[in-house]
């Protein structure tokens, strides 16, 4: 899919208002594709595709080549969250494997601005992504240039753990920023969201939730009950 279509379909995707983007961290990885393909057809609005280097974080996923193994199987965005250091080496890798939107950490390369205007260069939307110990003031200086802020409601590693509440202050005061600068970005939330916090998330601004094992539990039968129930629905 050329990038020109992938970005102008993530943006078309950016007016609802509640987005799901499950993290196939929690899928079946023997069956990759069928499960992606299985929670598009459930109401899935992007595909959350979590990489890890083992480095950066203490955990070791996928790289471009299962993205791009990937894309066939859907047609929505590829949210691919960068948990890789150093990460500007591997942009373009991402990009070309059909990344509709990459988001990074400021701790994961030495400018952080550098690696959002690269991004954008390559005809990706661009994020930034805040650990829970990274504070809201990071963003003064990169608001105006992000697609999308990414909180993190966990500490960035591994799947199923629990919502770190704290962080609820955080997205609260993104919010109050993204709204004060006018621009359409999307605040999305990642780390133990599931049918309780994601109403909690919700109520404090975030637009875009992140969820792993909260989709994928119960079997492909049970994906668009899942999906509705995080949106609210």
């Amino acid at each position: 899919m050329p990038l020109t279509t992938a970005k102008a379909k993530a943006e078309g995707q950016m007016t609802s208002p509640i987005l799901i983007s499950p993290s196939i961290l929690s899928a079946d990885f023997a069956r990759l594709g069928e499960e992606v393909r299985a929670i598009d057809e459930a109401g899935a609005d992007w595909i959350h595709i979590d990489v890890m280097d083992g480095h950066f974080v203490p955990n070791i996923t996928i790289g471009p080549g299962v993205v791009k193994a990937l894309r066939p199987h859907t047609k929505k965005p590829f949210d691919v969250h960068l948990m890789i250091s150093p990460v500007d080496l591997y942009l373009n890798a991402f990009a070309e494997a059909g990344a509709d939107i990459i988001t990074v950490h400021p701790e994961a390369g030495p400018h952080i601005h550098r690696s959002i205007q690269h991004i954008k260069s390559l005809n990706v939307q661009a994020g930034v992504v805040l650990n829970p110990g990274t504070p809201a003031k990071m963003l003064d200086y990169l608001i105006d240039d992000v697609d999308l802020i990414l909180v993190m409601s966990v500490n960035p590693g591994f799947g199923g753990q629990s919502f770190i509440t704290n962080q609820l202050r955080k997205i609260e005061a993104i919010r109050k920023m993204i709204d004060k600068s006018g621009r359409d970005i999307r605040l999305q939330v990642d780390g133990g969201i599931d049918f309780k916090t994601a109403p909690l998330a919700i109520e404090a601004g975030a637009d875009v939730l992140v969820a792993g094992t909260a989709t994928f539990r119960g079997g492909p039968s049970a994906y668009a009950d899942n999906i509705r129930t995080l949106r609210g629905g």
